[in-house]
């Protein structure tokens, strides 16, 4: 199974995790990443296609600007990142360019995603770029973010563009063999495979102690929760090791495979439900949660007990059950104040209704 997932697998996103970018010291470790590039030039002559996610740019940047640790305040941070990008991309354009390919700097917002024009150009740049035998390499535009960059962690715009193109394979390479069963104690386990992310799964994830990376195992899961939801098998695998990266798509067993789920989301359907981060959200009873649920239904008006928070028509809302538990995203058809006036109407239609 892993190694058809893996040979059938012609566009690759990779991303790359500050803690492989950077030495014990916090600076670019330049001899790993000369060989993640001659690892990635081997992956792109066997067929496959490679788009990189890299971190790094605001631990670069801690360095050029003498922080000793990540900067708590978001002026530090973008600061950073506006130093450290500059130098990062030089790194990789010197070594992808010894080995005669071209690199292209893809900087991306979270509104660049969520607003559907913007999305369709994101993935035609990429989708162009790639036909051209470039190598994108994208990171979230983090100096001119407008919140704290922990709500854009990599691995959540790894999957998401993973999502976006769509790719047939994520990677994502840590400092860790994998997702681990009794971590950090002697007989710690590498779990091989995961079909399914559910509460004993969350349990062996944490977050990370890193004075210059965001995110850890937790949101290595929630990053794996897109992408397999999409259809994306997803691996994560060590990095710092040698040759890791042409192990995974020789299929070799090693890191841990989360399987894609079964049937996949076309492109709006992704755009709706992991692009956007909705205002406001509508509480339905139970027997709307299963028409939607089970019988791949619309949401009628007199399935909702209540709206919450504020959006317009064409927004997309979260859907949750009584116990606010959010199960499906959509495409609303009134705004919050018009819906008590919709008796018996649709009020999001199922072609613009993705169950999560």
């Amino acid at each position: 199974m892993r190694t058809k997932l893996v040979k059938t697998a012609k566009l690759v996103v990779v991303k790359l995790g500050t803690g492989i970018l950077t030495d014990r010291r916090n600076r670019l470790a330049s001899k790993r990443i000369k060989q993640i590039v001659g690892q990635v030039e081997r992956v792109r002559k066997s067929g496959h296609e490679i788009v990189l996610v890299s971190s790094g740019a605001v631990a670069a940047g801690m360095e050029v600007l003498g922080y000793q640790k990540r900067p708590a305040r978001l002026e530090g941070l973008q600061a950073c990142a506006a130093v450290g990008q500059s130098r990062l991309m030089a790194v990789y354009q010197e070594l992808f360019t010894a080995h005669g390919t071209q690199t292209a700097q893809v900087l991306l917002t979270h509104a660049d995603l969520q607003d559907h024009d913007r999305h369709l150009n994101a993935r035609n740049t990429l989708v162009a770029l790639l036909a051209a035998g470039v190598v994108p390499v994208v990171n979230e535009n983090d100096a001119v973010s407008f919140t704290e960059l922990t709500v854009g962690d990599n691995d959540k715009l790894s999957a998401l563009v993973a999502a976006l193109l769509p790719a047939d394979l994520l990677v994502l390479l840590t400092t860790v063999d994998g997702l681990v069963r009794n971590y950090g104690k002697p007989n710690a386990k590498v779990i091989s495979s995961v079909k399914k992310i559910d509460g004993p799964i969350r349990k062996l994830a944490g977050g990370t102690q890193s004075k210059t990376s965001v995110g850890g195992m937790l949101s290595k899961l929630k990053a794996g929760e897109i992408v397999m939801r999409v259809g994306i098998p997803m691996i994560i695998g060590n990095g710092t090791l040698q040759g890791v990266l042409n192990k995974i798509m020789a299929g070799d067993p090693v890191g841990t495979l989360f399987h894609p789920g079964e049937g996949k989301l076309r492109g709006r359907k992704r755009w709706i439900a992991f692009f956007h981060h909705p205002g406001g959200r509508l509480i339905v009873d139970n027997g709307a949660k299963l028409a939607l649920r089970e019988r791949g239904m619309s949401l009628l008006a007199p399935g909702v007990v209540r709206c919450e928070g504020s959006f317009l028509t064409g927004d997309v809302i979260r859907i949750c059950d009584t116990e606010g538990t959010e199960f499906a995203r959509g495409i609303a058809k009134y705004s919050c104040e018009e819906m008590e006036n919709a008796p018996g109407k649709v009020v999001v239609h199922r072609d613009h209704l993705v169950v999560l």
